[in-house]
């Protein structure tokens, strides 16, 4: 089932939710909402299913007007961050639920809810649990019995908000390589929320990037990646650094430096904010006369990566580079060495594009290590 969405608007007294969103879901498509808190994530999820009253715009079930539909009618299966399961109800009868409450006239008999159930406890891996309580199960088990709940009315799309919010990191990394595997298998159009971004890069086959009741960028995993659009996803999206620069004729300075990158030719003349990532800077020999020359004030070694703070001597920015480590060039890097980097990657944004993203709660002036503790509360 294929979704339209023109001009969704929801506002919450003087609150702007939602400000005209237009997105198009393609049938079987496994979609991530991803964003900070307040973004409108939750509220698009919660306004496709029809459990938030629209304020303006339509949604459409491929050629069905969905706007006015009832969250039954809609035939959606909705799992809550929570799950919200009945504890006073066994496995078996928690995903029976939806089917055994329809009215009488479109309720299956008992022999075919059963098989349906024994179906889904089989496809979710829950198999023998049949007989047990909410309470007797795990986090990830709970998880899954909410899958199956939502799936056993054989819903036109499956939305899933936080699905693994609560869970710890193993069992959340276990989880979405059985979420991915089980969406190949029913190939349910699925939409869910989350605020992670490894989540959402590693499950989702397009990724929308909200921010403030807009979509900043809507695109696939890679797309949203290497070729950031604006300066909230490629901080949204990681850590960048940013360095404040110019460009003069075809040529890039950073801060009166002479020019150490060219650029596309297409940018326009004057302050630009200069983007790239700690893993997308290169160490490169001395007789590189184009690299940023810096000092390294600032070691740290973190599982499989090596981090570095380097001050730059042309402007006194300290930036972060992030190298693989064991390797043979990493270990002799020490507090004080001398060294020079250039980016094998990097985006330029005019300086007032960068100046409302700074609106909207992004700021170029914090370091990567203050962005990275910021994001982290």
């Amino acid at each position: 089932m294929d979704i339209q969405i023109r001009g969704v608007q929801k506002h919450y007294g003087s609150f702007h939710a939602l400000r005209g969103i237009d997105l198009d879901i393609a049938s079987g498509e496994l979609l991530a909402l991803l964003g900070p808190s307040g973004s409108g994530k939750t509220t698009l999820l919660r306004a496709i299913a029809g459990l938030e009253p629209l304020d303006g715009g339509q949604v459409k079930f491929g050629d069905i007007d969905a706007t006015g539909l009832s969250v039954q009618e809609r035939k959606v299966g909705f799992v809550f961050q929570q799950y919200a399961l009945f504890k006073h109800m066994t496995v078996f009868d928690n995903i029976a639920f939806g089917l055994s409450v329809r009215p009488k006239k479109e309720r299956p008999d008992t022999a075919t809810i059963n098989k349906r159930v024994r179906e889904l406890l089989e496809l979710v891996q829950l198999g023998g649990l049949d007989k047990r309580y909410p309470a007797q199960l795990s986090g990830g088990q709970k998880q899954r019995v909410a899958l199956a709940r939502a799936l056993a009315i054989e819903p036109r799309v499956l939305l899933l908000d936080e699905p693994f919010g609560a869970l710890d990191a193993k069992v959340r990394k276990d989880l979405r390589r059985w979420l991915r595997s089980l969406h190949r298998e029913t190939g349910y159009t699925t939409i869910f929320v989350t605020h992670d971004q490894e989540e959402a890069l590693e499950l989702a086959d397009r990724v929308v990037v909200m921010n403030r009741g807009v979509i900043e960028q809507v695109g696939t995993t890679d797309e949203v990646w290497d070729a950031p659009s604006t300066p909230f996803v490629y901080d949204f999206l990681g850590t960048p650094n940013v360095l404040p620069a110019r460009v003069e004729r075809g040529a890039l300075l950073l801060n009166g430096a002479t020019a150490v990158l060219a650029t596309a030719g297409a940018e326009p003349e004057g302050p630009v904010n200069v983007y790239t990532r700690p893993n997308e800077l290169r160490v490169v020999g001395d007789d590189d006369i184009a690299a940023l020359a810096g000092k390294v004030v600032e070691t740290q070694r973190t599982g499989l990566l090596l981090r570095l703070g380097v001050k730059l001597l042309s402007s006194g920015d300290v930036i972060e580079i992030e190298l693989p480590h064991p390797d043979p060039d990493v270990q002799r890097w020490q507090i004080g060495d001398g060294i020079r980097v250039r980016p094998s990657r990097y985006s330029l944004f005019p300086r007032a594009v960068a100046a409302v993203a700074e609106e909207s709660g992004y700021d170029p002036t914090l370091t990567v290590t203050e962005r990275r503790e910021r994001s982290r509360t």
